[in-house]
């Protein structure tokens, strides 16, 4: 598999936690040292990876479970050697977000090191 087909699978699979509201999915998506940064309402957020599985994990039910259609798509990917930067869109928690997510190739495999996130405004 290629390099841009495992960074695909890898943000399906970001995609995927906030979707199933899987903890177990961002910890395989996400570096351990990973950030999660943008502003909401003019209020900034910062989490860890850590902090960004347990708020995922929390939403409950999960859109999956009430039946929401998954709303999400690859607008770009740059890849420079084991360094990846993608602008990705997503319907999450009825706002449309712009995220700008960098990725590295660590132990092996694709992993988003960092994600920066812009509220476009309420989900399509």
């Amino acid at each position: 598999m290629n390099d841009e087909q495992q960074i695909r699978d890898t943000i399906q699979t970001y995609f995927d936690s906030m979707y199933e509201s899987s903890a177990d999915k961002v910890n395989g998506a996400f570096h351990a040292s990973a950030r999660i940064t943008g502003y909401i309402e003019g209020e900034l957020h910062e989490m860890t990876r850590d902090e960004f599985a347990g708020f995922v994990a929390s939403q409950q039910p999960s859109p999956q479970a009430t039946g929401e259609t998954l709303r999400a798509e690859v607008v770009s990917i740059d890849i420079a050697g084991d360094t990846a930067v993608a602008w990705v869109r997503d319907d999450y928690l009825g706002l449309t977000f712009l995220d700008s997510i960098s990725l590295l190739r660590a132990d092996g495999r694709w992993q988003i090191y960092n994600k920066l996130f812009h509220v476009e405004g309420p989900a399509g």
